[in-house]
């Protein structure tokens, strides 16, 4: 048995798989509720309540408690409502794993956010293309030109091919929906708090080390998955995969090195540079050899990138679920 003990490994492979095809189909309908909205509104409600700015060591246990509460609370919540779903029925409880899993995935809304980039920057309206970059960055985008806005847009799809996709699935596999957003709870904190700023230094420290440490082995796996699904879009996936062994230990990320790498090897351009955060300077290591230079085309061609790795992932999940269903192996 698997997710928490709710579902056979053959139930939940098949559910998984189906769960990324929801998402893929139908993104996040904005009529339905979203559990990460709920999620964030809880953190914005403890923050307010929980937040001091010294002694450090204060700061730090009250984040703590934020970022405890909020990942076992989302589990439990989800965990709470899939076995009331299957004590009614189990068909209802089927559907209902499936769709809170899917809200912890995010490969249609990432495509989708990469191209509304893309379609202004064709069209030449740089301030509607910095506007939609802004969205997904947290880097200032008021004065960047095409080549910055599609860096920014580039690394941002690259690095979330681990968070909204990958490592959604991995935890989906191993606790069912309960799994899935105890991940997505953490990976909400580290995106609200998990700042190394005056503010969030101390308070958000355990929110991000929560971060690093479950997207440890799904970065890593993804290298290999986007070195394939560079194969599937005729890029060289061993140029990714240089480019990650020479490249991804220099990001200032444990993580984020390895999915940038992997894009920037593949696409043969160089990621990296000058990042500007409320007017402040910071350098992220380059990566990757620059063999041409970036233009609004290598949008597209990461989110072709991304839709590969999402179709190498979900065919792998059905192989999966066919020899389990069949016994085989």
């Amino acid at each position: 048995m698997t997710g928490l003990a709710l579902f056979t490994w053959e139930e939940t492979l098949w559910m998984v798989a189906a769960a990324l095809a929801v998402d893929l189909a139908v993104g996040d309908p904005s009529r339905l509720p979203h559990p990460v909205v709920a999620i964030g509104r809880w953190i914005r409600w403890m923050e307010a309540r929980t937040y001091v700015e010294a002694p450090r060591e204060r700061s730090f246990l009250f984040g703590v408690l934020l970022c405890v509460t909020t990942a076992a609370g989302s589990a439990a919540a989800a965990w709470l409502i899939v076995r009331c779903c299957l004590w009614i029925h189990p068909w209802l409880g089927y559907a209902a794993n499936v769709w809170l899993v899917s809200t912890t995935i995010a490969w249609r809304g990432l495509a989708d956010a990469g191209l509304r980039v893309y379609r202004p920057l064709v069209a030449g309206r740089l301030d509607e293309a910095r506007m939609y970059t802004g969205y997904i960055v947290g880097r200032d985008t008021a004065a960047l030109d095409e080549p910055e806005l599609t860096r920014a847009t580039v690394e941002t799809v690259a690095e979330n091919t681990v968070d909204a996709v990958l490592s959604p699935v991995v935890f989906a596999l191993l606790g069912g929906a309960a799994g899935a957003m105890l991940y997505r709870a953490a990976n909400t904190l580290d995106s609200m708090v998990g700042y190394r700023n005056a503010r969030y230094l101390w308070y958000g420290k355990a929110s991000a080390r929560l971060d690093d440490v479950l997207n440890w082995i799904p970065a890593r796996l993804s290298a290999l998955l986007l070195a394939g699904a560079a194969r599937l879009r005729g890029l060289p996936g061993g140029a990714a995969l240089r480019t990650v062994r020479r490249y991804a230990r220099l990001h200032p990320s444990p993580n984020s090195g390895y999915p940038e790498s992997a894009v920037a090897g593949a696409l043969g351009v160089r990621l990296g540079g000058v990042n500007m955060y409320s007017g402040v300077e910071s350098f992220r290591a380059y990566m990757g050899e620059p063999r041409e230079p970036l233009r609004k085309e290598h949008i597209v061609r990461t989110v072709g990138l991304l839709h590969a790795f999402g179709g190498l992932l979900l065919g792998g999940l059905l192989c999966a679920a066919v020899l389990v269903t069949w016994g085989i192996g």
